[in-house]
């Protein structure tokens, strides 16, 4: 057959939901300018990390999140045999992750929430709201996986001393950081015209106003908790990044965040889940 004859198969639903997932973590490495975070300015806080690793620790997690979308669809229930098939999934996910990173954790709490949500959305491809999709998700989140190894994260120390909700509880909740937070800034700033990179900006911030983000907690404590919050907020008030007085004030909360060592890592992650519910709203499974 002739080369130019040969058509490519459509990609089946687990491979375009991997598809989705991956985009959404590159997306969110990409944005810029994000406080004290890796973006395409540089490292933000940290010393280990660069705009091309988060490339491509986000795509050794293609063949996780497929595995996820399938072991969903073949399942086709919320049970605890899929809620352990995701865990050891997503434990051979990280490691193949580490592997490719040379044992740096770039994405290890995006694998949690974006694999519940890949999972969610291929239990049930013809519902997939933001309040469907994060109510399966919670769901599957609330099944105990008993052959989860006990965890020893930053998160979960910090969780513990602090009495802050991980990811876990994130997760269990619905990630309501999520859906009251960042999907409706995202999607007010739209409205607002204030273009796609300004509205996922906001989104950020929005979740950043309130969540007890466990990556900050870990590097600076209650004092950069706070810092976080509060000059998250303060952007938003003053018109959000796509505002003069609000670029001035994102860039002051990035200084300020760059020099406690806070870097809002698990903010990063659920706007990554905010993205990737946003483009499963917008597309047809």
């Amino acid at each position: 057959m002739h080369a130019f004859n040969l058509q490519a198969q459509p990609l089946s639903l687990a491979e375009r939901l991997a598809d989705f997932a991956v985009e959404a973590l590159i997306d969110e490495a990409d944005l810029s300018p994000k406080p004290a975070l890796v973006d395409r300015r540089g490292n933000g806080a940290h010393t280990d990390l660069h705009l091309g690793l988060m490339h491509a620790s986000a795509l050794s997690l293609w063949p996780m999140f497929k595995e996820m979308a399938e072991a969903a669809s073949t399942t086709n229930s919320i049970d605890l045999s899929l809620r352990e098939a995701l865990g050891r999934i997503g434990r051979e996910g990280e490691q193949a992750m580490l592997k490719t990173t040379g044992g740096v954790n770039t994405h290890r709490g995006a694998i949690w929430a974006l694999g519940l949500l890949v999972a969610a959305a291929a239990l049930d491809p013809s519902a997939v709201s933001a309040n469907a999709l994060t109510l399966r998700a919670a769901r599957l989140a609330l099944l105990e996986d008993r052959y989860a190894p006990n965890s020893s994260s930053h998160g979960s120390q910090v969780a513990q001393r602090y009495g802050a909700r991980g990811a876990r509880e994130e997760a269990q909740l619905g990630f309501p950081a999520v859906t009251q937070l960042g999907l409706p800034q995202l999607k007010r700033s739209r409205l607002a015209g204030h273009g796609e990179q300004n509205a996922r900006l906001d989104a950020l911030l929005a979740i950043m106003t309130s969540l007890a983000d466990t990556c900050v907690l870990y590097r600076a404590g209650v004092p950069g908790l706070q810092a976080m919050q509060q000059g998250a907020r303060a952007v938003l008030e003053a018109g959000g990044s796509a505002s003069l007085a609000g670029r001035r004030g994102l860039n002051e909360l990035d200084q300020q965040l760059l020099a406690m060592n806070a870097s809002p890592g698990g903010a990063a992650d659920l706007l990554a889940a905010c993205l990737l519910i946003d483009r499963l709203e917008q597309e047809a499974l």
